[in-house]
């Protein structure tokens, strides 16, 4: 493998917080950001936008809601955390595309980007993920 090569494959399957934060500026980036950490994690501090889904529970059930060619950004804490790298391994193995966010919630922060404290924001029906990406009339843009 070339150093080129190398580079590029990375490109396919990691993505930074600053490429994140410029598409949620854009308005609605084309790919579902999730935050794989604890419940109360999410709640004290998450990326606008992102979902609550914790890297354990990353079963084809809790994505049924999302059509299959929709792609996913993960993170989590941090570099020092290996919870996006195994949201990235479950999400690859039910054959979902996916990058994960290099930095997680600290590369955010670093970055000095506004983080969003809320309730937990879960998609439970099929309905609701529909309507996120636009796929059915009354498209609901997520607020970010």
């Amino acid at each position: 493998m070339t150093a080129l090569e190398h580079f590029e494959q990375l490109l396919e399957f990691e993505t930074d917080c600053w490429d994140v934060h410029e598409d949620l500026k854009s308005g609605m980036p084309d790919y579902v950001i999730l935050d794989v950490r604890s419940p109360e994690a999410y709640a004290a501090g998450h990326v606008p936008g992102a979902i609550n889904l914790p890297h354990g529970r990353i079963v084809e059930r809790n994505l049924a809601a999302f059509p299959a060619g929709v792609a996913f950004v993960v993170y989590c804490t941090g570099p020092h955390c290996n919870g996006a790298d195994r949201a990235a391994v479950r999400l690859a193995r039910l054959n979902r595309k996916v990058k994960k966010m290099l930095g997680g919630i600290a590369g955010w922060k670093w970055d000095g980007f506004e983080f969003k404290k809320s309730e937990v924001r879960k998609l439970a029906t099929w309905r609701a993920a529909r309507l996120q990406f636009g796929l059915e009339p009354g498209y609901v843009q997520v607020p970010v």
